[in-house]
């Protein structure tokens, strides 16, 4: 397990060097969007009974921020490796493709709890939000950061250039992390927009962390629990399945 741990310990490293670029710049976006929309919406809409719009907004910002910066942690480092060539030195070692694939999954899930419970720490200095149900919180940011973290990688091997994936992450990602309920319940969308936000599987690691902190969501956290676990193993399966082959990484 040493060359695991060493490809670990590699890819924290690297992203903990630059901190100020991959934990506090995202916090920093993060809190933007709490003062923004919170000052705006405050007095003007209530989600769920008892709850502020401000505190409601809190765990949506939380998570949106651990999925974007779990896929920006894998999916950076893969392709930085390719375009400059190094991903060889990788290659060369005597590590098999899970433990490829373990090192890099584990590393997108730290930076993506590190920054997702730093965007909690610090916007608890506005509002004060209760938790309900901490086993459900730590499951979904858990299952949501190495869900995203898995879909890094397959962008990441998929790429061949930085603008690729830009597009990866700008007409995928981000849509789709927007437009999941961080900021809005999908009850308050026509019947068409809720139902095709349930074919979005970010709106089930929303809505079900949100339900961690509130007890209150628009769908069973069960349901989306099940559904978030099955798309993370759909996910590492690919994963693993292109790391087997060398998909893009052989010659």
């Amino acid at each position: 397990m040493r060359g695991l741990y060493t490809l670990f310990k590699k890819e924290i490293w690297r992203f903990w060097k630059v901190s100020f670029q991959t934990v506090a710049a995202p916090v920093m976006t993060a809190l933007l969007y709490l003062l923004i929309f919170s000052h705006v919406l405050e007095s003007h809409v209530q989600v769920y009974p008892g709850v502020s719009y401000t505190a409601f907004l809190i765990p949506g910002l939380a998570m949106m921020s651990l999925l974007q910066n779990s896929f920006a942690n894998s999916s950076s480092s893969l392709i930085q490796s390719k375009v400059m060539g190094n991903i060889v030195f990788l290659l060369l070692t005597p590590l098999s493709y899970w433990e490829f694939f373990v090192a890099f999954l584990a590393a997108a899930v730290v930076r993506g709890l590190v920054v997702g419970l730093s965007v909690y720490l610090v916007a608890l200095l506005w509002v004060d939000i209760p938790v309900t149900h901490p086993g459900l919180i730590l499951a979904f940011a858990f299952l949501g950061s190495a869900m995203l973290g898995a879909l890094g990688i397959i962008a990441g091997i998929w790429a061949d250039k930085f603008d690729q994936l830009a597009a990866f992450q700008n007409f995928i990602i981000m849509p789709l992390t927007f437009l999941s309920g961080v900021f809005y319940s999908i009850h308050s969308l026509p019947p068409f927009w809720q139902k095709v936000s349930h074919l979005n599987p970010f709106f089930y690691m929303i809505d079900g962390f949100r339900y961690g902190f509130f007890g209150q969501g628009d769908i069973s956290p069960s349901i989306s629990l099940s559904i978030v676990a099955i798309c993370f193993l759909a996910l590492s399966w690919l994963t693993l399945q292109l790391l087997k082959r060398g998909y893009k990484l052989r010659g």
